[in-house]
């Protein structure tokens, strides 16, 4: 247990042994081992985009056991993925990776104008019974149906917890009163990540925020308070501070497909913020895999500061 490590389980203090000893099974886990950052290999994308839109750029994606071999031989900290996926291949790789069921998932055949939510597709049985470390779920801030999503994910991290599991929230702002462009805002960003801490979530995933702010009141606080967001990595900062002073684990989404210079340039902004980590799918695994192996090995030295 390096000093590191131990530093952040101890923003944990409610926690019981169980949730403890599965953080620091990721934390201590792959080419970043001991550092306190993360990269997670997340692969949902077949559940929520469809087969096609996620796997046809590189067919070996279609193969559950693809992924697995691709967060292992990368040094990825965990993977994260719904129930099919990991319940493929989860005998065959015991042991081996750190596992995160995300256990509710949405798909893109029907969209509704007050808001997204997704189903709950498996539990926190299923994860014990895979051995998983934690378990994954998304919320969607500014959703109509944010009520229902905030209260599931309060009896499923009672029940988490209660098992030694660790409990990692996506919490993506989406909804009728937002904007395109107020998705990604910074105050919204910023505020989907507190409450994701108030929900009690060890590990936070957000997408990097832009320098756009939504909400006419919090622009005004903006202001008057002088809050730097002109760079990501200042808008990155502001994150971090309100994930409870960075006493909570928060980790960005890679999000659209990008090309390498521009991924990396944004993971050097994301760690200068002092960003914990990257969870990237889309960006690994639709690359041919030597490449992706070698893009998830750099986002990795650039967070350790080896470039």
């Amino acid at each position: 247990m390096t000093p590191r490590v131990r530093e952040i389980l101890s923003w944990y203090g409610a926690e019981n042994p169980g949730v403890l000893t599965n953080m620091a099974r990721m934390l201590n886990h792959g080419r970043l081992a001991g550092t306190g950052k993360m990269v997670i290999l997340p692969v949902d994308q077949g559940f929520e985009h469809g087969p096609a839109r996620s796997f046809s750029k590189n067919p070996d994606g279609y193969d559950p056991s693809y992924h697995f071999n691709l967060a292992i031989e990368s040094g990825c900290n965990a993977y994260a993925a719904p129930l099919g996926f990991i319940e493929a291949c989860a005998r065959e790789y015991a042991g081996e990776i750190p596992l995160i069921l995300k256990i509710n998932n949405s798909d893109s055949l029907y969209n509704s104008k007050a808001g997204p939510i997704s189903a709950l597709t498996s539990s926190v049985e299923d994860a014990l019974r895979l051995g998983c470390v934690g378990i994954g779920f998304t919320i969607y801030p500014g959703s109509h149906f944010r009520k229902q999503m905030y209260e599931e994910i309060a009896l499923a991290t009672r029940e988490a917890k209660k098992a030694g599991l660790a409990v990692v929230i996506w919490s993506y702002a989406r909804g009728e009163q937002l904007s395109k462009e107020g998705e990604t805002a910074i105050d919204v960003i910023a505020y989907a990540a507190q409450i994701a801490a108030q929900l009690g979530a060890n590990i936070i995933k957000v997408k990097p925020p832009s320098a756009h702010i939504e909400q006419n009141e919090a622009k005004k606080v903006f202001q008057s308070h002088s809050i730097r967001i002109e760079k990501l990595s200042d808008r990155i900062r502001h994150v971090i501070e309100s994930s409870f002073n960075g006493k909570r684990v928060v980790i960005f989404s890679g999000g659209e497909a990008k090309g390498t210079d521009q991924l990396l340039e944004e993971v050097s902004e994301l760690a200068l913020g002092g960003s914990f980590g990257s969870i990237m799918g889309r960006n690994a695994f639709q690359r041919p895999k030597a490449e992706a192996i070698e893009l998830l090995r750099r986002v990795m030295d650039i967070y350790v500061g080896k470039t």
